[in-house]
């Protein structure tokens, strides 16, 4: 099933004209279960997305990303569970509306475009069951092309355009018609990496001149906090956690989340400090400080994660391991440096990432202005205020 065609939400009243949808949607789930045989795709999940606002739901493969999104457009039934567009049950175990009255339009990663349709005709006939009158129709069309830059390809078809430039044909599509739902099922992971920053801008823009709610799916974690007014974690059909970008990443509620966001490493030790929200981890020579949960004390074993902003590379010195401090009843060197060799070094533009490896353990994404040679012998600062502590096997790889 191809959601193309927008009517009016089962909200609004139905008066065929341009003005029939004019706010998006609140978006309401509880209790979501999907079942594909032993494999639980969604496992009671609940989301709350507000009016208006753009959220996009962050999580690996088999994470219940895609089947949430397609459980909302109608494509598939959930299993028990229910889910609210409004005030109106659109999926509730004893009521299921169809996708073309729930007020929506998707986007999908292979851009579902009819091949025997021009660019215009694919965008007109998200306007089919509106059965506006042809000029109206006509300039919303001419509208939408030319707010994606392909006003002069109207007449092309699919096969005729580059990939880029199909899927700016489904966002018009999209959002021709006013829908108070959008939905986006990963739409840039087939584009290349320039393309995909440009296309990412002109979703959000869109989106949100709209006015409508968005949800948007994804694995790429840069692509989430770019986007995102709020950011869903998932893992294993479940919300690890719902928050604003900047509280994801930096008060990540657990240790999946903190991993799948971005790390430079991991660490792990002997909790040997701990106060109001503060650790201090004897890693076995050097003690490292993190931010850690109440679950952690005094003689805990932790893992303490790195974000690749808490690193930095310096140069060996004779005091870099100088002097020791008793932090709780443990005596360890507590320098926020710890000495390294520099393994690899990639040039990412703005500067270069290293990957360095230290006696307890190997660290990536470490940036610097200037590259060092591999092989080189350094230190990597450790930053507090980048890392993160929780208990041993809370987590996962």
């Amino acid at each position: 099933m191809t959601i193309t065609e927008t009517t009016s939400s089962p909200v609004a009243a139905t008066t065929g004209s341009r003005e029939a949808i004019q706010h998006g949607h609140r978006v309401s789930v509880r209790g979501a279960r999907k079942q594909y045989g032993a494999l639980a795709a969604l496992d009671g999940l609940d989301l709350d997305i507000e009016p208006g606002k753009f959220t996009v739901l962050l999580g690996p493969s088999g994470s219940g990303k895609s089947t949430l999104v397609r459980s909302l457009a109608g494509i598939e039934r959930l299993d028990a569970g229910s889910i609210h567009l409004g005030d109106v049950a659109v999926s509730d175990g004893h009521r299921y509306v169809a996708p073309e009255r729930r007020g929506l339009s998707m986007v999908f990663q292979d851009y579902a475009l009819w091949p025997h349709l021009t660019a215009q005709q694919n965008v007109a006939y998200a306007l089919k069951r509106r059965k506006l009158p042809a000029a109206e129709a006509g300039k919303l069309v001419g509208e939408a092309l030319e707010r994606v830059g392909l006003s002069a390809k109207g007449a092309r078809y699919p096969s005729e355009l580059s990939g880029g430039e199909q899927q700016r044909v489904a966002l018009a599509r999209a959002v021709v018609g006013r829908p108070s739902l959008l939905l986006f099922d990963e739409p840039l992971s087939n584009l290349d990496a320039d393309l995909r920053e440009r296309l990412r801008v002109e979703i959000s823009t869109l989106t949100r001149e709209s006015g409508a709610t968005a949800l948007y799916i994804t694995h790429d974690q840069s692509e989430a906090f770019a986007l995102a007014d709020t950011v869903g974690v998932l893992r294993a059909g479940r919300l690890e956690q719902f928050a604003a970008p900047e509280e994801i990443y930096q008060n990540p509620a657990t240790q999946f989340v903190a991993q799948f966001t971005g790390l430079a490493g991991s660490f792990t030790g002997r909790v040997v400090h701990a106060r109001e929200g503060s650790v201090a981890v004897d890693l076995g020579g050097h003690v490292v400080m993190a931010r850690g949960s109440e679950a952690l004390g005094a003689i805990d074993d932790a893992v303490v994660l790195i974000r690749p902003t808490a690193t930095s590379l310096e140069a060996v010195s004779d005091h870099a391991e100088a002097g020791t401090a008793r932090v709780g009843s443990a005596s360890a060197v507590t320098s926020a440096s710890i000495p390294a060799v520099v393994l690899d070094v990639a040039y990412r533009g703005r500067g270069y990432e290293h990957v360095v490896e230290c006696r307890y353990g190997v660290l990536g994404g470490v940036f610097d202005n200037r590259p060092w040679t591999r092989g080189t012998h350094c230190s990597v600062r450790i930053d507090p205020a980048g890392c993160i502590a929780f208990p041993v096997g809370t987590g996962a790889n």
